[in-house]
């Protein structure tokens, strides 16, 4: 079994000129919210244990919609609120309370990712790694920083922004080992990506798994019209 941890408490600046004034997880995407698609994809893995949201910015919506919802009722879903911003790492280790399985996926509330989860937890033990970061292969990319990554799987380094014709990116799905330790002793508020990646590359103790599935950031306007049917179409 494994858990999940979703991060659901981004505010949706850049999609105010195409969503009203909502969770970016909950932005419509065909109908249903952004947040059921992933729920959605979830639920053909039959050794899913609990769901954790990780919530923050207008968190009534989210909990209104899933206690109303019945499509959902066969997974275990709970949530944690941000009474005010933690940061990445910060909202993390709040929902990372709530779990009780040796390895749990995070997925970020506003990206889609069809990493194979089971294939992905498997690498994690196999490499005897806390952390594992699912990266995306992308070609003609400026949007994204790239990863460089070593033969034998180690992440080397994050990369600042900046045109790359071919390379690897940060596809947002992490997992973790809650038994390590990794946020014990960490300021009240922090930046995961900061924090813990950065540090973690530098020390060769972060390992990265390639998965060339589907994925989709609706963070952009242009990106959140294309999932009207990229979601549909692969979930």
């Amino acid at each position: 079994m494994f858990d999940v941890v979703i991060l659901a408490g981004g505010l949706g600046t850049r999609l105010r000129s195409v969503v009203s004034d909502l969770p970016k997880c909950m932005a419509p995407v065909a109908g249903r919210p952004f947040l059921a698609w992933i729920l959605k994809w979830l639920e053909k893995y039959d050794n899913v244990g609990s769901i954790v949201l990780s919530l923050g910015y207008k968190s009534h919506a989210v909990t209104d919609w899933i206690e109303s919802d019945s499509r959902f009722s066969s997974l275990s879903i709970d949530w944690v609120i941000e009474e005010t911003p933690l940061g990445t790492g910060g909202g993390m280790r709040l929902a990372m309370t709530k779990v009780k399985a040796d390895r749990v996926i995070v997925l970020n509330g506003d990206t889609f990712f069809d990493v194979d989860l089971n294939s992905f937890i498997a690498f994690s033990k196999r490499k005897d790694t806390p952390l594992a970061v699912a990266l995306k292969p992308m070609t003609a990319f400026d949007r994204y920083g790239s990863v460089t990554l070593a033969d034998d799987g180690r992440i080397v380094s994050f990369n600042e922004k900046g045109w790359c014709d071919r390379g690897l990116i940060n596809g947002g799905v992490y997992c973790i080992d809650p038994r390590a330790g990794l946020f014990e002793g960490r300021p009240h508020r922090f930046s995961f990506e900061k924090e813990i990646l950065e540090p973690m590359s530098r020390e060769k103790s972060l390992y990265g798994f390639v998965s060339d599935g589907p994925f989709i950031d609706i963070g952009i306007p242009e990106d959140y019209a294309l999932a009207q049917t990229f979601l549909p179409a692969n979930i």
